[in-house]
């Protein structure tokens, strides 16, 4: 078996770490600046298992696509671009052992959400449940609502990207809700389902082959281009709110300038386009998400501070 940190990478997709560790940052810092309270234990505790979380999510998709037969689909297509691990159709490591770290990472998960709730309280866990059904009947029968269509995946990857994880850290921060951290995960939420979204348009051909609906292979490439402007927007929009509702000092404003990727390459596709055009598209996104919610938390510190 192969072995190394080049593969671990690979087989985790780590790369996309960051789309959770922003926004458990993100609900720390808002609770920094709103109530002056930020306890170091429980804040790395929570990103540690919202870490494992998020890799136990990237393997289970793998495993599942797997064994549905998307993965086979998109090396067949000589018009996609496949975006798996590559580590199961590639024969790096069995079925069995791929499984059985995957639910090692939800087990490390689970603990850290369990000793998180014995001492932050008990409804930690229920968005960790949450969290974890999203994670795994994304591509796990009986639902595999990621097949589904019809933005099913989109609204499950805003909740346990946005919603969840900020509102969780908050929550593990002060031991209460409040609707500014709602607020507050609404940028970055959508953001980070454009990294999902964009994604579907490096392999639509393959996805419809192997029965999986996204949203793009539902609309086709030119209506889901307008749709991907349309939620680049919103999310635009949402941080004009969160200022207008002091989620956000006015200074956080700064944050729109991670946006920028994601326009210039916007302007930068047609209507359609190769195949190869689409992975600077989904890193634009993850670039937008992550620069978006950095510049976020550095002024949500700034405020804390100064307050």
């Amino acid at each position: 078996m192969e072995k190394g940190v080049q593969f671990w990478r690979k087989a985790t997709r780590s790369f996309a770490l960051p789309v959770i560790i922003v926004p458990v940052i993100l609900g720390t810092a808002g609770a920094f600046a709103w109530e002056g309270t930020f306890h170091f234990f429980w804040f790395l505790i929570t990103l540690i298992g919202a870490a494992a979380a998020h890799l136990f999510s990237n393997m289970i998709n793998d495993l599942w696509d797997y064994r549905n037969g998307a993965d086979d689909q998109a090396e067949k297509g000589e018009s996609d671009i496949a975006t798996n691990s590559r580590i199961l159709p590639g024969g790096a490591m069995s079925e069995k052992a791929f499984a059985a770290i995957t639910w090692g990472l939800f087990a490390a998960a689970a603990v850290c959400g369990v000793i998180i709730a014995a001492g932050r309280g008990w409804p930690v866990l229920g968005i960790a449940a949450l969290g974890a059904l999203i994670a795994y009947f994304y591509v796990a029968p009986p639902l595999k609502f990621g097949y589904r269509g019809k933005g099913y995946s989109e609204f499950g990857i805003f909740t346990a990207f946005g919603i969840l994880p900020v509102m969780g850290s908050y929550f593990v921060q002060t031991g209460t809700f409040d609707v500014q951290a709602f607020l507050l995960s609404f940028p970055v939420g959508i953001l980070t389902t454009l990294v999902l979204y964009n994604h579907h348009f490096l392999h639509p051909r393959a996805d419809e082959a192997a029965g999986k609906r996204t949203v793009v292979v539902v609309l086709g490439e030119k209506k889901g281009l307008t749709l991907s402007k349309w939620l680049t927007a919103a999310a635009f929009v949402f941080v004009l709110v969160c200022i207008a509702f002091q989620a956000l000092p006015w200074y956080g404003v700064i944050s729109l300038l991670g946006f920028v990727p994601l326009i210039r390459m916007h302007r930068s596709l047609g209507e359609t386009n190769p195949a190869e055009a689409y992975p600077p598209f989904m890193g634009a996104a993850l670039k937008a998400s992550t620069r978006c919610g950095g510049l976020q938390i550095i002024a949500l510190i700034i405020h804390g501070f100064i307050t």
